[in-house]
């Protein structure tokens, strides 16, 4: 014991673990940035014992000592009948040796048993104890016998002989005379009813794979293994295993033709790759994955599904959603009036609630023989208030800005699609569709339709001094419009919208251009129509915007939404779970950044993107809309989806060295352009200094093959039917992967809630926003003339969503504009001292942090510039999209780490 002690008090080598030589502080602070450090830094994890004593102790004998292991384990929030009963169960099962067992890995491999070096086994001491804590988390200890010669812990295995999996939050090896050593875990630990063998968690020191110890190298290669699966079989909701396939379970083929979609991915039609399930074929066509259908659980690997707290946020909302739609579902059932009489009508939803709006009293509600749970939760919410909506923020500050020209250009730079909008290049504009397909495409647009709003200028003089600008969905809507228009309760144009560049900096639509595959009896293939002269020209104008608004709700949901940052983004994710160990830097910086995207994902497979659901009873493309979606990712290209290369891309940026960010903006009062550049040159910096920490030079990026196997299997696997496009930057050096992973980080967080969490505050109103539209504008030759100029208030509601379409549209965006509680925002992460063992990088992120709080308060100042007439005036909504943090809820800002809904 003596010994013991000796060996736990002596003096300790000063050889960090660390791998890298490079110690420079590389983190780049303007003058005006404080200088932020940790309030504790994170010691280098030290030998247990110096060198001469661990010579002495090898020339006398070696010797055991014990380090405890405290691991913080999470409990349910809620526990329901089984949950208790199994953990009972285990409880008493801990006691007679159905246990937790843990052993502890050494960074050195003993070379007379050519293994690591390990502990011995150890179990998890107090499990029955605590076993009826009802407190959020629990820490359970466990002593572990390790030899004197042990060297550093760089894993540990987990095996877990009890019924029940649980989650592990992290470890804490205390004990050494260097200090604790922290494992971040952050996942479930499964069974060994359902995975036999022990979980490997390695401890929070980052390793390139050349630099990976001796001792862990082949516990670092088993685990990538595992999880790369061997892509067989059915997977368990209980797997860890990441894998690719096609999107070939959108449809349901045994239900029926209406029901068949064709598989994306593939030469056919080009698309990125999803999260395999394995499931079996469809019965009717073996092509087709077989659905499940809500609300049985889709396979997401285990620690991609959400968490109790995000769950529960997740599920509120979705019976909020049901309790939205059922009322009106029936209705619609029992009447035929589906259309709304009047615009207060829409506004009574937030104000009376469906059950009134509906026009249905109690006794009404009582008779239609609601379920009872429905009942009880009407009648215990105040005046039917779970029944009804949110004023959607549109609304809150003047509920007739909708109607105005100048809101409607406004939502174009600072609504919740501002990604649309271009400089004008080329007038009349240039389709780029084949035209031995689809005939020659000339606009119908000229001189005349814009000249008198130009101010005494020429069109191209305007063009040249970026005075003109225009949203263009002529060519991504008209291959689909002949087979739309067919649809029932669906009619379409393709439209494009010239804006004039008013002195003041706000935009103004001067002209509106429609456009049909082919004249429809008694109408034109082609009109344009401008702002309104008179009551009937007014309603047309009217008319005419909101078919814009229609045409724009769908790219935004179908291609900027779901493709650009779920879809196009899930194959990096896969390939990083895959190919990236734990224990490399990449992964860690990546980490929180993935969190919850897989499932939300799998999700939207289910309800939203599938066949019959939401975006297809919702929005104007119906059953074509993912086939409008796999047109959009023809002309998607990676090295353009960074904000910079976007903005100039759309010319609504110029190069220019001389600016902060490297280009000058055509209209400064930008809002999503101005504050996203400012959150990504916070990402671009963060970035940079991680990356040169651990990549001096560009060897060192070459040689990784954890890294490079990451962005080619990204590529060759994730995005393979793209994979040849010369576009796809290179992987060379520390500025290749500073962009790229820049760029990931940016859809992952700002360009995500840019265009997400506006949704319901800005299409919760159906007029302003609506999804689809059915009905053409009339005009003299139209028989529909007559009962449009008789009552064009009616006809303009009719054209609108119906009832049914309304409130479940409405209820879908209120969810996916929801923050739940456990949300981690930009410049956040979990565990933020010991995500990394890597000090200086700990104090890297606190810059970064602090930089973040500084755009917030920076937004917060131009949202009060009077001069800044987008964002900031009477009526006017402030931009505040990509202010960083947010409360839970819907809040129309804040800026999640993650694809998280």
């Amino acid at each position: 014991m003596a010994l013991v002690k000796e060996i736990m008090g002596c003096s300790m080598m000063e050889k960090s673990l660390f791998p890298l030589s490079n110690t420079r502080n590389p983190i780049n602070r303007s003058h005006n940035q404080p200088c932020v450090s940790i309030r504790t830094r994170i010691p280098a994890v030290k030998a247990a014992i110096s060198e001469d004593l661990a010579k002495l102790v090898k020339a006398e004998k070696a010797v055991t000592f014990k380090v405890r292991a405290v691991l913080t384990v999470r409990n349910k929030y809620q526990e329901d009948f089984k949950d208790t009963l199994v953990k009972k169960i285990d409880a008493f099962a801990d006691q007679i040796g159905w246990n937790v067992v843990l052993e502890l890995y050494s960074i050195d491999f003993d070379p007379k048993t050519r293994a690591p070096k390990k502990s011995k086994e150890a179990v998890l001491k107090d499990w029955s104890q605590k076993s009826n804590l009802k407190s959020e988390k629990v820490n359970y200890t466990s002593d572990i016998l390790v030899d004197s010669d042990f060297g550093i812990p760089g894993a540990i295995t987990i095996t877990n002989k009890h019924q029940k999996e649980f989650y592990l939050e992290s470890i804490t090896i205390e004990g050494f005379a260097s200090g604790p050593v922290y494992f971040p875990c952050n996942s479930w630990v499964q069974s060994t009813n359902d995975h036999p063998h022990p979980r490997i968690f390695f401890s929070n020191q980052p390793y390139l794979p050349d630099k990976t110890p001796a001792g862990l190298k082949l516990l670092r290669e088993k685990e990538l293994k595992d999880l790369r699966g061997d892509g067989k079989g059915v997977r368990k909701l209980s797997d860890r295993i990441y894998d690719y396939d096609v999107y070939n379970d959108l449809g349901n083929p045994d239900r029926g033709n209406d029901f068949i979609r064709p598989l994306l991915g593939g030469q056919k039609i080009p698309y990125p790759r999803r999260c395999r399930t394995g499931r079996l074929p469809s019965d009717t066509d073996i092509s087709a994955e077989s659905r499940v259908e809500k609300f049985f659980p889709l396979y997401v690997p285990r620690d991609e599904q959400f968490d109790e707290s995000k769950q529960n946020t997740f599920s509120t909302s979705r019976l909020k959603a049901v309790l939205h739609n059922l009322l009106p579902s029936m209705v619609a059932n029992i009447s035929k009036k589906h259309d709304f009489k009047g615009f207060s009508q829409i506004e009574s939803l937030y104000s009376e609630g469906l059950p009134l709006k509906l026009g249905l009293q109690d006794d009404i509600i009582k008779k239609l023989r609601l379920p009872n749970l429905v009942t009880r939760l009407h009648e215990s919410s105040q005046g039917g208030g779970l029944l009804k909506y949110d004023i959607p923020k549109i609304l809150s500050k003047d509920k007739f800005s909708w109607l105005r020209d100048d809101e409607f250009a406004r939502q174009a730079l600072a609504g919740v699609n501002p990604v649309n909008i271009e400089k004008l290049k080329v007038f009349p504009p240039v389709s780029q569709l084949d035209p031995e397909i689809y005939g020659l495409q000339e606009s119908a647009l000229k001189e005349e339709h814009i000249l008198r709003y130009l101010n005494g200028l020429t069109v191209q003089q305007a063009i040249e001094e970026h005075k003109l600008f225009i949203i263009d969905y002529h060519d991504i809507y008209l291959p689909f419009l002949d087979r739309i228009n067919a649809l029932d309760g669906r009619k379409a144009y393709a439209t494009r919208t010239i804006f004039y560049l008013n002195p003041s900096g706000t935009l103004k639509p001067i002209a509106i251009e429609l456009s049909l595959p082919r004249a429809l009896p008694g109408s034109q293939s082609k009109r344009v129509v401008n702002p309104p002269v008179d009551a009937t020209s007014n309603w047309t104008w009217q008319l005419a915007k909101a078919h814009v608004c229609a045409n724009d709700a769908g790219v935004h949901q179908l291609a900027n939404h779901w493709l650009r940052t779920h879809a196009t983004m899930e194959p990096f994710i896969l390939s990083a779970h895959r190919q990236l160990s734990a224990m490399h830097p990449i992964y860690k910086l990546l980490e929180p950044h993935m969190r919850y995207t897989l499932e939300i994902n799998a999700i939207a497979r289910q309800n939203l993107i599938n066949a019959d659901g939401v975006i297809e009873q919702c929005f104007t493309p119906g059953r074509y809309a993912m086939e409008i979606s796999a047109a959009a990712y023809k002309n998607w290209r990676f090295d353009l989806e960074g904000l910079p290369a976007d903005l100039i891309r759309r010319g609504m940026g110029i190069p220019d060295p001389s600016q902060k960010h490297g280009l000058k903006l055509l209209i400064d009062d930008y809002p999503y352009a101005s504050d996203g550049l400012l959150i990504w040159e916070a990402i671009q910096q963060w970035v940079q200094t991680y990356v040169t920490r651990y990549y001096p030079d560009a060897s060192h990026v070459c040689n990784d093959r954890e890294l490079q196997a990451w962005y080619t299997e990204s590529i060759n696997v994730g995005h393979e039917d793209i994979r040849q496009e010369t576009w796809w930057p290179k992987l060379a050096d520390a500025d290749d992967l500073t962009a790229i992973l820049t760029t990931v980080i940016w859809l992952a967080s700002a360009q995500h809630a840019a265009l997400n969490f506006g949704q319901y505050p800005y299409g919760g109103y159906i007029p302003n926003r609506p999804p689809l539209m059915r009905r053409l504008i009339p005009d003299e030759n139209d028989p529909e003339y007559t009962s449009f100029l008789e009552d064009p208030q009616r006809y303009f509601l009719s054209a609108l969503p119906s009832m049914l379409q309304s409130t479940k549209y409405m209820a879908v965006v209120d969810t996916l504009s929801t923050h739940s509680a456990d949300e981690e925002y930009i410049g956040e992460r979990q565990q933020t001292d010991t995500w990394t063992g890597d000090a200086e990088m700990v104090e890297a992120f606190y810059a970064f942090s602090t930089e973040i709080q500084r755009i917030e308060k920076e937004i917060e100042r131009r949202n009060r510039d009077t001069g800044l007439k987008n964002r900031c005036g009477a009526g006017v909504l402030p931009y505040e999209l990509l202010a960083p943090s947010s409360q839970p809820g819907v809040t129309c800002r804040g800026v999640p780490n993650s694809v998280s809904i």
